[in-house]
């Protein structure tokens, strides 16, 4: 599977609307105007609608009165990302994503108790990587929201990108909790959150998917360095989705794949009411594309 499928993917589910704050970025638009094209979704537009329908006019694809692209003229940023984040709550939108607009603006929204899109589960970063001449679609969490997670906090991490590999197709997703060593270590935390994850799995207290670990990253996405090694494991060499101990671990491996391997990726916070696009000003708009692919399969699931 490519990042590319994600789009069929998405096109395949049911029509989905997505909310999008501070929608004013030439970028974003130019990912929503695809989007439209390849029928992903529709759009609520919210922001300066002067600066939006100049941008689209440039984009192409847009006409006033549009039901597939609409355009919700507020006077500010955080009115915007109020707006946004209140029609995904009230269920006008399925997916929230992030304009020209700080993330710890949208993020403050989406944690309002009263019309915020909070579910009781911890949030989440997940991003899918298609890597230049590897063979799958690879999974990392969490490379951009939490710090230092403790053990209770990466069994929810684990869980949200479960559900989304499940929602791109990969129905038991082979994991693997990354650390420096294979081997349970009492002096390095990584290795015993490792085991005790695996040992959860086995018990059926994290279930549709298969955990093994510890595993370093070699162990854990290359089938001759397991067997160099004498590790036998289901997970070894074949790991779908790779759980990073820190935001560190997780941050300098994805830009490593970005910058180093070339990488392409699409990315959501999941564990909301909802999938959130929260993407990176620096990501391209074929980045933004393929999280809004990969938030709309989330939606629909």
């Amino acid at each position: 599977m490519k990042l590319s499928d994600l789009i069929s993917i998405a096109a395949e589910q049911s029509q989905v609307t997505v909310a999008v704050a501070a929608a004013e970025d030439e970028e974003v638009l130019e990912a929503v105007v695809e989007a439209v094209k390849n029928k992903l979704s529709r759009f609520l537009l919210f922001g300066n609608q002067e600066k939006i329908e100049q941008i689209l006019s440039v984009k192409g694809g847009y006409e006033a009165g549009s039901e597939v692209l609409v355009v919700v003229n507020v006077s500010s940023k955080e009115e915007a990302a109020v707006a946004a984040v209140r029609a995904v709550h009230s269920g006008e939108a399925d997916v929230l994503m992030k304009g020209n607009i700080p993330t710890s603006t949208i993020l403050k929204e989406v944690l309002n108790k009263e019309y915020g899109l909070r579910s009781g589960n911890i949030l989440s970063h997940v991003a899918v990587f298609e890597v230049p001449d590897y063979d799958r679609l690879i999974i990392i969490t969490d490379a951009a929201m939490n710090i230092s997670p403790e053990l209770q906090e990466k069994i929810q991490i684990l869980t949200n990108a479960v559900k989304v590999a499940n929602s791109i197709g990969i129905s038991v997703p082979k994991v693997a909790p990354i650390a420096a060593v294979e081997v349970v270590n009492p002096s390095m935390q990584s290795t015993l959150d490792a085991a005790v994850l695996t040992q959860m799995n086995h018990r059926g207290q994290i279930p549709n998917c298969i955990v093994d670990g510890p595993l370093a990253l070699d162990n854990a996405i290359s089938i001759s360095a397991a067997v160099h090694k004498g590790i036998a494991s289901e997970v070894a060499g074949q790991a779908d989705i790779l759980l990073v101990p820190t935001i560190e671990v997780g941050n300098a491996l994805y830009k490593s794949l970005v910058y180093f391997a070339k990488a392409e990726v699409g990315a959501v916070i999941a564990g909301a009411r909802a999938p959130i696009v929260l993407t990176s000003r620096a990501d391209s708009a074929k980045s933004k594309l393929y999280s809004l692919a990969l938030a709309v399969c989330s939606a629909s699931k």
